[in-house]
């Protein structure tokens, strides 16, 4: 006897979860749900063979579920890759909570969040993203001992952005040297757009080095006070894509970078600590290439807030996560000549290299 189950229509279109274009071979989803708190959460976990998946929680006023799906899946995909091109032995998650951390967020649903993160025994290992403080990270930490980013009073390392930020720096530096052929930023024209803690730290740095700094937020009393701050100018004309700009940072949401804006860009370097930037891989970034744009691929520069936590797992070095945070510059170097040398864009490169070390570990865990 055949049951036949019954689909409404607008399901009918595309699987929900599988079908996913950023489903990619995830290896599991949760989606977690809790009534007296509120809590509508997703963890995913892309991949981990090289280990534990690690990666923040986000949370954002998603406009709907499949929304949110899309950023989790997307999200800790990256993770992977992250952690595979900067040689951490990790694997790659990323949770989403649906809502509005400024008046939704409270510490119940934090930690109702954390009782979903230890019944998944270490397989994922969470971590502070948009949304989240040090101390949501220290809440979590009450429930669950698979948590990084938890203040320094209580071993951790606190706040990553600033390792972020650092390392982004880093990748900029070598973008630079790729695409002008000095490595130098002072009277660079550098366009940030997000002036988050990654962000801030990042115009702290550009300014510094000497650079000519225009910022863009949605919010405009942040931007007053950072360019109070650091002498950064606030960017004034109406589309920022087609500003006259060396290098254009992205370090708010993903996917700027797409069908609308991609041949606006008049930056000859992208580099910023946005995940996911480029909308679609496949298409965007080999249409930067044969603009000349050299892009620097977004998981290997703001790798340094990964690199920062996962000192915490074992003991935390601060010496040592910014010796290898700093090693970003090199790795970013490496990336651009070995596209170079076969026709590959950066970003495909960056993942090339990645997935030559997950199949390499995997090979060996099978001859165990």
């Amino acid at each position: 006897m055949t049951t036949e189950i019954t689909t409404p229509k607008e399901l009918q279109k595309m699987d929900p979860v599988f079908g996913q274009l950023s489903f990619d071979n995830h290896e599991q989803i949760v989606f977690c749900n809790d009534k007296d708190t509120g809590l509508k959460a997703i963890i995913g976990i892309h991949n981990s063979v090289l280990g534990p998946a690690l990666g923040g929680t986000r949370m954002w006023n998603y406009t709907n579920e499949w929304e949110a799906l899309n950023d989790v899946l997307r999200l800790s995909r990256g993770m992977t890759y992250k952690a595979a091109i900067t040689g951490l032995d990790l694997g790659g998650g990323k949770a989403v909570i649906i809502g509005d951390a400024k008046t939704q967020k409270t510490p119940e649903m934090m930690r109702k969040f954390a009782d979903f993160v230890n019944s998944l025994s270490g397989r994922y290992i969470t971590a502070e993203d948009v949304g989240m403080e040090t101390a949501d990270m220290d809440t979590v930490r009450d429930v669950t001992p698979y948590v990084t980013g938890i203040s320094e009073s209580r071993g951790g390392s606190g706040n990553p952005s600033p390792v972020t930020a650092f390392g982004v720096y880093m990748g900029m530096k070598a973008a630079a040297k790729q695409q002008f052929g000095s490595d130098k930023l002072d009277g660079k024209k550098i366009l940030v757009q997000g002036i988050g803690h990654v962000g801030e730290t990042l115009v702290d740095y550009l300014t510094k080095e000497g650079a000519l700094v225009q910022i863009t937020d949605i919010n405009a009393a942040r931007m007053q006070e950072v360019s109070a701050k650091y002498g950064a100018s606030i960017y004034s004309g109406e589309d920022l894509y087609t500003a006259d700009v060396d290098i254009y940072a992205p370090c708010a949401l993903g996917a700027t970078i797409n069908d609308d804006t991609v041949f606006k860009i008049k930056a000859k370097v992208i580099a910023g600590a946005a995940n996911n930037q480029l909308a679609n891989e496949n298409i965007h970034g080999p249409i930067l290439q044969d603009r000349g744009i050299i892009y620097a691929p977004d998981f290997l520069i703001n790798a340094g807030g990964i690199i920062n936590v996962y000192a915490e797992i074992a003991h935390y070095d601060k010496a040592e996560a910014m010796r290898r945070t700093e090693n970003i510059y090199n790795t970013t170097l490496e990336i651009f000549a070995y596209g170079k040398a076969h026709n590959l864009t950066p970003q495909k490169a960056a993942m090339e290299i990645a997935d030559s070390r997950i199949a390499q570990r995997k090979k060996e865990k099978a001859n165990l």
